[in-house]
């Protein structure tokens, strides 16, 4: 059942706690969509806008070397056939080519290859290198590629830039990674291949422009050619290699949304027909404002939630304290405690209620000691009368004079039979005291040492107890009544060939003992009567005096260890009679 206190933070979490919190995530999942959607937006603006910059500024490079078709001196560095012309002089072809290097700041080197001479010239940092032969680098696989192609223009990935003619001008520390752009020279009137101009160009002019779509290095861009080699990513290990499987699968799928990253994919077109411009935006750092204002409602609720349950606390206090302490009180009773102290001092409800209470617990335990004091003086009368019927100390010394007789008529039998009943006598007078099992075992043994003088020595006893059951102590002559009703139901009747077990074990926190024959019997209907007699209650009732000593056993059980101990009762279908002792471990009253 649950207490007043507990109800009322359940009202607070119902009605309070948890219509609060569903707000704040009805609110964050609104704020979150509409986040998503802005985002998305802005974020197609923006690649909108830098694919048209990029494929402008693609543009202007892949135009550059146009310029010298529309310059004489230029062009002419390819066309030269003339001894005499002035273009054959060094300084007039270094000093075009020197020109074409500084049109454009990103380029870091430029070659000019001439188809006529086999010859390759290089400018590096405004200067322009020696000429040096290249017959074979019409076979390199990128160049090879743009000559056999209509095309008149490749674009390798980007790359550690190369020393074309391994010329002194180009120092072996630079490291810079380059785009290169293959340019094929041709006479436009005569279709005539001329040669090729190779730019290596750095990836800062570009790059600023893909880095307008980064926010605080939380997202990343990537720029694909359409053989799905990474020309620029924000992540410098990825430039200049394939995408990696996993990333391509994502770039591929329809979904937008993978999970933990918004992917966001523009196709490029023009210049760069087939690339395609990448911006990856982890879902964190896009909803990191919703996050935050959800984070801080939450700290809100939390707070107004600890105030409304400092709040009940409090007034739950004051209310429930008096009654869940009278609860505590009500609960102690039952748990056997009859003394709990009541006070009264209250001058509401609950102090009326505690005050009958206390008045109701006070005649419930008169009424108690006063059966318990009678019940007790009851027992105490029986032991009485049943040593009163003998002297012991005339006993005693009666079968100590006898047993002296015996051994002077040299009768070793008859000294062992006083003896045997001597000690049954001594027992017996501790008919009221705790005893170890293992006395009670020695005392049947007295017992049955003068039934087979009686019987003779072919009795069947078997008697199983382990040391551990022989240390525990029980009420005295609380076994040897059962074996002398052995005697009294079987031999006596006839049933010599019964065999007598006694043993015990120990399962959990009980003790049990059994005595069993598998001689005579009874029948069903006069189990059920002995079972009747047996359990109804001490002074109360009528029942049969046939068979007080299992009742008495019974109710011994009962009074030294409570309702949970007692006698058990069964025929054993008919082949014998069976009698269980069960016995708590953890007795209700003192065994000392």
């Amino acid at each position: 059942m649950k207490s007043i206190q507990s109800r009322l933070f359940l009202m607070l979490l119902l009605f309070i706690i948890i219509p609060y919190f569903l707000s704040v995530f009805f609110i964050y999942g609104y704020t979150k969509d509409r986040v998503e959607q802005q985002a998305l937006e802005v974020s197609n603006n923006q690649m909108n806008k830098l694919s048209e910059e990029l494929e402008q500024y693609f543009q202007d490079m892949i135009n550059l070397p146009y310029i010298l078709y529309r310059n004489p001196d230029l062009f002419q560095v390819f066309r030269n056939d003339s001894e005499d012309s002035r273009y054959s002089n060094p300084n007039s072809r270094e000093k075009s080519i020197e020109t074409f290097y500084l049109m454009r700041n990103e380029i870091r080197q430029v070659r000019f290859y001439l188809d006529r001479n086999k010859e390759s010239f290089t400018a590096y940092n405004a200067k322009v290198s020696a000429p040096k032969l290249k017959p074979d680098l019409l076979n390199q696989e990128s160049i090879k590629k743009l000559y056999q192609s209509n095309v008149n223009y490749l674009i390798e990935p980007p790359h550690k830039i190369v020393n074309y003619n391994n010329a002194a001008i180009v120092p072996q520390s630079d490291n810079t990674v380059v785009m290169t752009f293959h340019h094929k020279i041709v006479d436009v009137l005569s279709n005539e291949f001329l040669g090729i101009i190779t730019m290596d160009i750095d990836l800062n002019g570009y790059a600023r422009l893909c880095n307008t779509l980064i926010q605080k290095n939380e997202e990343s861009v990537l720029l694909v050619d359409p053989n799905d080699r990474v020309m620029y990513a924000s992540d410098a290990t990825l430039i200049g290699k394939s995408v990696p499987p996993s990333l391509l699968e994502r770039i591929n799928a329809t979904d937008i949304d993978s999970g933990e990253d918004i992917l966001l994919s523009k196709t490029l077109s023009g210049s760069l027909k087939q690339w395609k411009l990448i911006k990856i935006t982890p879902s964190h750092f896009l909803f990191q404002d919703a996050r935050q204002t959800a984070f801080i409602n939450i700290l809100v609720g939390i707070g107004v939630g600890m105030m409304g349950l400092l709040m009940i606390g409090f007034v739950s206090y004051r209310i429930t304290r008096p009654i869940k302490m009278l609860s505590l009180k009500v609960r102690s009773i039952e748990g056997g405690n009859m003394n709990v102290p009541f006070h009264h001092k209250r001058e509401d409800e609950i102090g009326h209620l505690e005050k009958h209470m206390k008045d109701m617990m006070d005649r419930i335990n008169r009424h108690i000691e006063r059966e318990y004091k009678l019940d007790i003086e009851n027992r105490k009368n029986q032991f009485r009368a049943l040593k009163s019927q003998v002297n012991p100390h005339f006993l005693f010394n009666a079968l100590q004079s006898i047993g002296a007789v015996a051994l002077r008529s040299q009768s070793p039998n008859v000294y062992q039979l006083v003896t045997s009943l001597s000690k049954m006598m001594r027992y017996s007078i501790r008919a009221d005291q705790w005893v170890l099992v293992r006395d009670e075992v020695d005392y049947i043994q007295a017992y049955l040492s003068l039934q087979m003088e009686r019987f003779g020595n072919n009795l069947n006893i078997s008697i199983k107890l382990n040391e551990e059951i022989q240390r525990m102590k029980i009420p005295s002559m609380i076994i040897q009544p059962l074996v002398e009703n052995f005697f009294k139901h079987c031999y006596e009747e006839g049933f010599q060939d019964g065999h007598l077990s006694i043993y015990g074990e120990i399962k959990g926190e009980t003790l049990t003992l059994t005595v069993e024959n598998d001689g005579s019997s009874v029948t069903l209907s006069k189990l059920q009567s002995l079972r009747e007699n047996i359990y109804t209650a001490p002074y109360t009732g009528t029942y049969s005096h046939e068979h007080i000593g299992l009742k008495n056993i019974h109710d011994r059980l009962v009074l030294n260890y409570g309702q949970n101990a007692g006698l058990k009762l069964d025929t054993k279908q008919g082949q014998g009679f069976l009698v269980q002792l069960v016995i708590p471990l953890e007795p209700n009253v003192s065994n000392d």
